[in-house]
């Protein structure tokens, strides 16, 4: 592959699906090679998409368009190995287990977990009995998962409680490296963006650090924002296409995963997480009232500090005046996962008939790429 020669999986998803790249979007910063939270050495993402019924709600029954996303930060062979963390709420109706300990220890453990509102207690029970089912070990004998999640109830039967222990366990289990599958998938498959379809989308920047490289990612799973909100490399993009929104209210989410193989501590990585807020803020989001915007960040490096042992061992660290490239990657990473949730997608029906259309591909291509080439000419707005 040349120099500046996208890779085939910044443009289109293991299933086929476009991705923002592919349909000219102006985005800044250089991507990894997948363009993903797994561009992080180790990382892995797996999925559980449960799409049944259709017609009328009948609570218990469905329609179900629900999910699981699991994160390995350590890959599934040491789901109980800790990275160092940081967590940042930007509005916080919303829940994320495990956020106490990371605030107090500045660590996590375990696998994440994403999910729906009412499903959060249950994944996150479950990945416990998943780390006692597989006899992985573990550095403590209690455990205290991260499990996090956004509201679905629009398109799902959200108090027929369909997630199981089984999906959540398929979820850890089926998680691999590589190109990830985004759209109405996993935790994102019921989810809803800027009044277009959302769900989960990923990124990734490289970074360099002096003479050190790096890679910085983000997974999101974006459930937020009012049609005329959005914006897209600066252009009014949600006004332009406001016909036919459904004039849903503003009480939606975002859950925001970075991972880097970067190498910092735990307030750095606090630091780190609310960088995700101007991320989320460059497509328009407000965080608004009803919004649970919550972020964790994660580092892979310094493996060996969770040696067992109470001898003390070196950490290694990058200066807190050298971080502005993190910063940077952070928030470009994180707007474009956004972006993709929205363009790998397609229209969705769910409960009640109600159906969720996708972001229109052509008309936001024709005027991002008009901007590139300095020659937008706005449809006029109303």
């Amino acid at each position: 592959m040349n120099p500046g020669t996208p890779s085939p999986h910044h443009l289109q998803t293991p299933a086929g699906k476009l991705r923002g790249r592919a349909i000219g979007l102006p985005l800044l910063g250089t991507p990894g090679a997948l363009n993903a939270l797994t561009d992080v050495a180790g990382v892995e993402v797996g999925h559980r998409t449960l799409v049944r019924g259709s017609g009328p709600l009948i609570v218990g029954e469905g329609p179900v368009r629900t999910g699981v996303t699991a994160i390995h930060p350590r890959g599934r062979e040491n789901p109980g190995r800790p990275v160092f963390a940081g967590v940042h709420s930007m509005n916080g109706n919303g829940e994320m287990t495990g956020f106490v300990w990371i605030e107090e220890a500045g660590r996590t453990e375990l696998p994440i977990v994403l999910t729906n509102t009412h499903s959060v207690g249950l994944a996150r029970d479950a990945v416990v009995k998943w780390m006692v089912k597989t006899k992985a070990r573990r550095m403590s004998p209690w455990m205290l998962p991260v499990a996090a999640e956004t509201y679905d109830g629009y398109l799902s039967d959200i108090d027929g409680f369909h997630v199981t222990d089984e999906d959540v366990f398929q979820a850890l289990e089926d998680a691999r490296g590589g190109p990830l599958e985004e759209g109405s998938v996993g935790g994102g498959t019921g989810m809803v963006c800027y009044e277009w379809k959302g769900g989960i989308g990923t990124s990734s920047r490289l970074v360099s650090l002096g003479q050190t490289p790096g890679v910085v990612g983000a997974l999101v799973q974006a459930n937020f924002g009012r049609r005329e909100q959005c914006h897209i490399a600066g252009l009014p993009i949600g006004r332009w296409l406001k016909a036919g929104a459904p004039g849903l209210p503003e009480q939606g989410s975002i859950i925001v995963v970075i991972g880097t193989d970067v190498p910092l501590m735990p307030h750095q990585l606090r630091r780190v997480a609310k960088r995700a807020a101007l991320g989320v803020g460059r497509s328009g989001a407000i965080a608004g009232h009803g919004s649970g915007d919550i972020f964790l960040a994660f580092s892979t490096g310094n493996p060996d500090f969770f040696a067992e042992g109470a001898e003390p061992r070196p950490c290694l660290a990058v200066p807190d005046d050298a971080l502005n490239p993190v910063f940077e990657a952070v928030i470009q990473s994180v707007d474009e996962a956004i972006l993709n949730a929205l363009v790998a997608n397609a229209d969705m029906t769910g409960r009640d008939d109600r159906t969720i259309q996708a972001m229109p591909q052509e008309p936001v291509s024709r005027w991002c790429r008009a901007l590139a080439a300095g020659e937008v000419s706005p449809p006029a707005t109303k």
